[in-house]
């Protein structure tokens, strides 16, 4: 049992940084307003995050349901 939790907290580690990454992201491409940024040149953070809410926004209670349960995953790391 020792393993899975250390997995858990692997999991729980990888997410955080992944969201650390695309707050970074969002924070970048506002400061500079369609600059190409020198790491990520045509990666567009803020219209993929857009894209994502859009998709869930237009599958109704399906999406709004996807919704709450990735929250609740998140919610219980």
């Amino acid at each position: 049992m020792d393993i899975l939790a250390q997995i858990k907290k692997w999991a729980a580690a990888l997410a955080e940084a992944g969201v650390s990454v695309i707050a970074l992201g969002i924070v970048l491409e506002v400061l500079f307003k369609g600059v190409a940024i020198p790491f990520m040149p045509s990666i567009s953070v803020i219209g993929n995050v857009t894209a994502i809410v859009t998709a869930l926004g237009s599958q109704g209670l399906v999406g709004l349901v996807a919704v709450w349960i990735l929250y609740h995953i998140w919610q219980s790391k």
